[in-house]
């Protein structure tokens, strides 16, 4: 089974001599990163997966120690290396609240039940997040994520359900 795992922080560089690394972290959840969590790195070279033995924060970054990385010439292979976890592994939300890759590729239906196409993406802005639905003739819906708009999402399902605000088709 090909599962798509989650990408969860970056490998910056190296930090001291005693195999430490400089990440930066792509999620909201700092904890994530506490000691005995394993991960998987990702690079040009494949995957390999390590467990997280210390965690300190370092400014905006976080300074992290793995179990199989005993030097800084180890570590400094790791530069650039993407941090990954299964889908099953990442921090849950409250209620109401989903991570990107739960919506991507859901099916998106009007309150009338007609099919409008498949969400593809999620665009952040500086007020809210838009839904970008791809119909079946291939255009570009683009929709506010807003309580308004989106009636319903049904994770399990992979289904979303909108109300369709004057001019949206436009």
């Amino acid at each position: 089974m090909d599962t798509k795992r989650i990408a969860v922080g970056k490998i910056l560089t190296t930090h001291g001599h005693r195999g430490e690394v400089k990440i930066w972290p792509w999620t909201d959840f700092p904890q994530r990163f506490r000691p005995g969590t394993r991960l998987w790195l990702r690079s040009a070279q494949g995957y390999r997966r390590v467990t997280v033995t210390s965690s300190r924060p370092h400014g905006r970054h976080l300074i992290l120690k793995f179990a199989e990385i005993p030097d800084m010439t180890e570590a400094e292979r790791l530069r650039n290396t993407i941090l990954e976890v299964d889908p099953w592994e990442v921090e849950p939300l409250p209620p109401g609240r989903y991570y990107v890759f739960q919506l991507v590729d859901c099916r998106v239906f009007t309150e009338e039940g007609e099919f409008l196409g498949s969400l593809k993406d999620v665009q952040k802005t500086g007020a809210n997040d838009v839904f970008v639905v791809v119909t079946l003739e291939g255009k570009e819906v683009l929709l506010p994520a807003l309580k308004e708009v989106v009636k319903e999402i049904d994770v399990a399902n992979k289904t979303i359900k909108v109300k369709l605000l004057p001019g949206l088709l436009d």
